[in-house]
């Protein structure tokens, strides 16, 4: 599974008009004049990220095509909405559970989480559109195909997402150190967990915007886990909960 490259600025200009599903577009530094403008606007519209590099990068990933200072990176698997998550647990008549992904970064990290949710029974996972790896190569390696047999949605805003939740009937858990024993807690209605970044965890409006903070019982002297660690814990206690 590798992403696809669009290369050069009238396939990368159509392709944004056509709706490919574009992870994010880089732009050589220095290559902002003429139609570089009109790609920059539509892939705002469409809320596709823009990032900067320079030239040489183009050039080792273009393999000498021409590619005129700009090539979009299309995702290798098609996204799903969120009430397609909710349909997958209606059609196995389960109380929907979800995983939120705050700043998650590390394709290792991605991978192994959609292969712990996968493995747990997690109905679907939602990533954001900046701050979160791409779904890739490393990512379909690491999850050891676990990405083909689960919904991933990649939304523009995790917080406004959150609140759409709440209005479904979710609670909201926000995995950090603070919280409560997520072995103290009640998982028995519809649930989505947050999964913030290692170091430094879920931002502090997912936190402030979700119903509960969980945390992991710890013994050691390390009083941190792996994010794909903590997320493989806390989702098997749901499931421990829900058998």
């Amino acid at each position: 599974m590798k992403n696809t490259l669009i290369i050069g600025r009238n396939s990368v200009k159509e392709a944004i008009i056509s709706n490919k599903n574009i992870e994010y577009i880089l732009i050589s530094n220095g290559h902002l004049s003429g139609s570089i403008h009109q790609i920059i606007a539509k892939a705002g519209e469409n809320k596709i990220v823009i990032k900067k590099t320079d030239r040489k990068k183009l050039d080792t990933l273009s393999e000498g095509e021409a590619h005129q200072g700009v090539i979009a990176v299309a995702s290798c698997i098609v996204y799903s909405e969120i009430r397609d998550i909710l349909k997958v647990a209606e059609n196995k008549s389960e109380i929907p559970l979800i995983l939120i992904l705050d700043g998650i970064e590390d394709p290792h990290n991605l991978g192994a989480i959609i292969r712990s949710a996968e493995c747990m029974g997690v109905h679907g996972i939602i990533i954001p559109k900046r701050h979160c790896a791409t779904v890739g190569f490393t990512v379909q390696k690491t999850s050891a195909g676990a990405i083909e047999h689960i919904k991933v949605a990649k939304v523009s805003n995790i917080l406004n997402t959150i609140d759409d939740l709440k209005k479904l009937g979710f609670w909201i858990y926000c995995a950090d150190a603070a919280g409560k024993p997520c072995l103290k807690q009640d998982f028995s209605s519809k649930t989505a967990v947050i999964i913030g970044a290692e170091g430094k965890g879920a931002s502090r409006l997912s936190k402030e915007r979700s119903d509960f903070l969980i945390s992991i019982p710890m013994r050691g002297k390390i009083n941190s886990l792996n994010a794909s660690v903590a997320a493989g814990i806390i989702i098997y206690e749901i499931m421990r909960q829900r058998v």
